[in-house]
């Protein structure tokens, strides 16, 4: 090999191609190598070092929760014909997965109520993203209006996104916990290409969702403005783009992006009936492990009208040569499978096996269970609010309806409440400032209840955090 390309040695390959300023002249800092005993010794050593959900009393949430998964989960997902495969680059062939794929995305739509769901995609703030990569190709417009009740994350990788595509980003405050409608409406605009909101929003308000969407859509007047080598009229990006790529839809409202939480959509109005294009949100509640931070999967479901624009992979049904039923791969849309200028997602990982533990868990749960696991989460989120509520130095940061988790405002400082909880065994939830950085939640408390919570675990949260916040004091006071 190294004489068909002319040269004598590796080292002599390697002083032609890699510049003297970046390479190592003397060897790694590693430990010599030891056996697999001693190996396995370490790695159980570096194991304790982690607090798992197993080893204390947690409330931690924001966009990941501790839920019970059900054996089933494991039992099909550990399955070497589900377990082992990769991307099905001759789909047809792997009926099983493509099936599994056609029915989650079923699922999905059954649980938002938008006619279309892809067949996964990588995590939920992605998700988000890549929603309004879908605007931005449908209507070709500048501006992206969010509302800061979306999880920081998610809004922090909208903003990567649109800065690489020139998009502005506009954030619209809160107002008594929840989206100011007021500000919201005035926000959007005839440049304005999607407009986001989170429900329930990241410190667990439900938000009028309906009257969210409808202000979006009033608020925007008509315009015109196909732009140089776009489309007109919501064009085919993939197949009929012209030079600039994007489809500025003359007329078009604004897409409407809803990031929402599944566990509460078995008690909530469905976005799909609240005026929402597009849903999109964090897969981890549906039958994920909290694993050290993933894998999950992100779900995005919308109208049929922006199919085409959809990022991921859609699978369909069909018949084949003698009527069997069958499924195919309908949609790709990722640069590996068309030319990459015209692909809508540049993510080439589908979480195809953390989205089958989804729908093998909401098959478990069923119709009726998810309505029951909202209901009693309602009930205990009730309970627990309360309780925290009457200790003395805690305040709701709002008084809206909550589901399965709420903002406290605490009298003291967050950090050092946590420590002296933890200290006894139990996290009392997420500082809130910590995750957001905004100034203006120092002293937020984001308590997140599960199923795995009973009303005992709840009075035992109460009895830590009122010792905490007495032990607070008294150290202010000397």
């Amino acid at each position: 090999m190294l004489a068909a390309i002319g040269v004598g040695s590796v080292e002599e390959l390697f002083n032609r191609q890699i510049p003297e300023t970046v390479r190592l002249r003397q060897p790694l800092a590693l430990p010599d190598g030891e056996g697999e005993q001693e190996v396995y010794a370490h790695l159980r050593e570096l194991a304790q070092r982690n607090t798992s959900a197993e080893d204390e009393l947690s409330f931690l949430g924001a966009g990941m929760y501790d839920h019970y998964v059900p054996a089933i989960v494991d039992m099909i997902t550990e399955r070497s014909e589900f377990l082992t495969p990769y991307t099905p680059y001759q789909p047809e062939i792997s009926q099983g997965g493509l099936q599994a794929m056609f029915e989650y995305q079923t699922a999905i739509c059954e649980l938002t109520a938008l006619p279309v769901s892809n067949a996964s995609s990588y995590e939920g703030p992605s998700a988000l993203a890549a929603a309004g990569y879908l605007a931005k190709l449908h209507n070709g417009r500048r501006r992206f209006v969010i509302s800061a009740g979306l999880h920081p994350h998610a809004a922090e990788t909208l903003r990567t996104h649109a800065h690489g595509y020139g998009m502005e980003v506009e954030e619209v405050p809160l107002r008594d916990g929840v989206t100011d409608a007021q500000a919201w409406a005035h926000a959007i605009d005839s440049d304005t290409s999607a407009a986001f909101f989170a429900q329930p929003n990241f410190y667990g308000a439900v938000e009028d969702a309906e009257a969210l969407s409808a202000a979006a859509r009033h608020a925007a007047p008509e315009h015109g403005n196909a732009g140089a080598g776009g489309q007109a009229n919501g064009g085919d990006p993939i197949d009929g783009a012209g030079s600039g790529g994007e489809a500025n839809a003359v007329g078009a409202d604004p897409v409407v992006v809803a990031q929402v939480d599944p566990i509460t959509l078995g008690i909530l109005k469905p976005p799909g009936e609240c005026g929402v294009d597009v849903a999109v949100g964090e897969g981890q509640p549906l039958g994920n492990r909290l694993d050290f931070g993933g894998p999950s999967f992100g779900f995005f479901a919308a109208r049929e009208e922006y199919l085409r624009r959809m990022p991921g992979r859609i699978a369909g049904e069909t018949v084949d040569v003698d009527g069997r039923r069958g499924f195919v791969l309908t949609l790709q849309t990722r640069e590996q499978h068309i030319r990459r200028e015209k692909a809508t997602s540049n993510i080439c990982t589908s979480q195809a096996l953390n989205a089958l533990a989804a729908v093998v868990y909401l098959s478990w749960l069923g119709r009726a269970g998810i309505v029951e696991l909202g209901e009693l989460l309602l009930a205990r989120t009730s309970y627990a609010r309360r309780a925290l509520c009457a200790i003395e130095g805690v305040e709701p940061f709002c008084e809206q309806p909550v589901i399965r988790e709420f903002a406290l405002r605490l009298d003291a400082d967050v950090a050092a409440v946590r420590r002296r909880c933890k200290e006894v065994g139990v996290n009392p939830g997420v500082d809130v400032q910590a995750l957001s950085a905004r100034a203006q939640d120092r002293g937020l408390l984001l308590v997140a209840l599960t199923e795995r919570r009973s009303r005992a675990d709840i009075d035992r949260l109460a009895a830590a955090l009122k010792a905490a916040l007495a032990a607070e004091r008294e150290v202010v006071s000397v």
